[in-house]
């Protein structure tokens, strides 16, 4: 279990932690044009090497792979926290990101892996909890080791933690070989995959930025090119003896609309967690830390949403109430989040946040139960890191659309009524529009999914009905 959480918690951590020491480390390393690539080159990798990590895994066995990942996204952090300038730090945190794909699907399939049936749903509730702390602890123990110590310790913090994690894999984790020993992997078929998902990320990224229209070229090329690449990353699985990415999973319903909702639902997650942070210092004037300390009723709402849906799955053997449930807080939540000023009460805006909490944290464990009891055993790796993969993919796109909207109503209300008011606008404009969005578009999916039951069959894993 301890290996399950500490994999998880150190990839999710570094995904969000950097960002509020990034103002300080542009001071002491210069290098501002590079300030988005810190973040991008860990997305890009990280992001790139989920699945695979994932299908190797099936292949080959969680235990090797997971050792390779941890000790890679080690060996990053302890170069990050020495880097001299920013083309360093950049460097390295892409070597951060090839470990880090690993940690958080692989964490996700050995749950179904070592722990019982009845177990399972409890499990991902604690693991969804345990996600839903790291995505609220990295601004606020970034902005902590900035204002502190130094911001080289977001990095350093790593090593401690992660070399506990490997002696306990080395010791504890049992190692399962996997169902592909010998069989060639599917080296075009990562190279296309890589190739299309990295021209996707580059030309979303590039969006995110201020000047960049959706028809500029460093916007529109890279995401026509990942269209392109992506066609043909199907034709080259379809003819793959070992495919990467095995087509034959989109056939099973369950499986679909829960990657589906897994990328829809990610509008909602990133919603809170990047958007509220950046109104409580730009609207209120809190420091990094005090913002991390004040978005913290929203991380305690996804922590219990978790726990509480993983104890009644394991409870009721269904999942598809619960999640639909969920969807249903996220839509208030978020609705209400349309009234936010520089003059909310802070008791009221903690309300707020609990129900997006609330509404969240079934997402982060119950869409995992869904999609791992609906496939073969054989494939668990694959699935539950393809349902990472569309998650973090859902949250490149919402920070996109999200940073075009906050950008455009900041330029149109500073002029009006000064900037804390017009980061409140915004703030109280991206939220609903993506949350609710989210909300409603995963609402239908999740009530299309067959059955939700799920079945213990003899001597088989528990599969899901439909």
């Amino acid at each position: 279990m301890l290996a399950v959480l500490g994999g998880m918690f150190l990839a999710m951590l570094d995904q969000t932690i950097v960002g509020t020491a990034l103002p300080r480390i542009v001071r002491e390393l210069g290098g501002a044009d590079l300030y988005t690539w810190v973040v991008t080159s860990y997305l890009l990798t990280s992001t790139i090497t989920v699945p695979l990590y994932g299908r190797l895994s099936d292949v080959y066995g969680r235990k090797p792979l997971l050792l390779t990942g941890v000790t890679l996204f080690l060996i990053g952090s302890l170069l990050c926290g020495v880097a001299q300038d920013m083309t360093q730090l950049i460097a390295f945190r892409a070597v951060q990101g090839l470990g880090a794909g690993a940690l958080l699907p692989l964490s996700l399939a050995l749950v179904m892996d070592l722990f019982p049936p009845e177990r399972g749903g409890r499990v991902q509730g604690a693991i969804g909890g345990v996600m839903a702390l790291s995505y609220i602890a990295g601004p606020f123990l970034g902005g902590v080791f900035t204002d502190t110590t130094s911001w080289r310790w977001a990095f350093l913090v790593n090593l401690p933690v992660g070399l506990l994690l490997i002696a306990v894999i080395v010791a504890r984790l049992p190692y399962s070989p996997g169902q592909g020993r010998g069989s060639r992997p599917d080296y075009l078929g990562i190279a296309v995959f890589t190739a299309a998902i990295g021209a996707l990320l580059l030309g979303l990224t590039e969006k995110g930025l201020d000047d960049h229209s959706w028809t500029s070229g460093p916007v529109l090329w890279p995401i026509v090119a990942a269209a392109v690449l992506t066609a043909a990353f199907v034709m080259v699985e379809r003819r793959a003896a070992e495919p990467i990415i095995p087509l034959e999973l989109f056939r099973n319903r369950t499986y679909t609309l829960a990657n589906t909702a897994s990328f829809i639902t990610a509008f909602c997650l990133y919603a809170g967690v990047v958007f509220l942070p950046r109104y409580f210092q730009e609207a209120r004037g809190l420091s990094a830390t005090d913002s991390g300390l004040r978005i913290y009723p929203l991380m305690l709402g996804m922590v219990a949403g978790s726990m509480v849906t993983g104890a009644l799955i394991s409870r009721t053997r269904r999942y598809k109430p619960w999640l639909a449930a969920g969807a249903f807080l996220i839509a208030i939540g978020a609705l209400l989040c349309a009234g936010l000023t520089t003059g909310t009460s802070g008791v009221v805006l903690a309300g707020w946040m609990a129900l997006l909490g609330l509404g969240m944290g079934p997402m982060l464990s119950g869409l995992t139960v869904a999609i791992q009891t609906s496939v073969p055993p054989r494939f668990i790796g694959t699935a539950s890191a393809n349902l990472t993969f569309f998650r973090q993919i859902g949250g490149s796109v919402a920070l996109a659309l999200g940073g075009t909207l906050y950008t455009a109503v900041i330029r149109e209300q500073v002029p009006l009524h000064g900037p804390q008011t017009a980061h409140a606008a915004a703030t109280a404009a991206v939220i609903p529009w993506l949350a609710v969005t989210g909300a409603l578009v995963a609402l239908v999916a999740l009530l299309a999914l067959p059955g939700g039951r799920i079945t213990a069959l003899a001597g088989r894993p528990p599969q899901a009905e439909g």
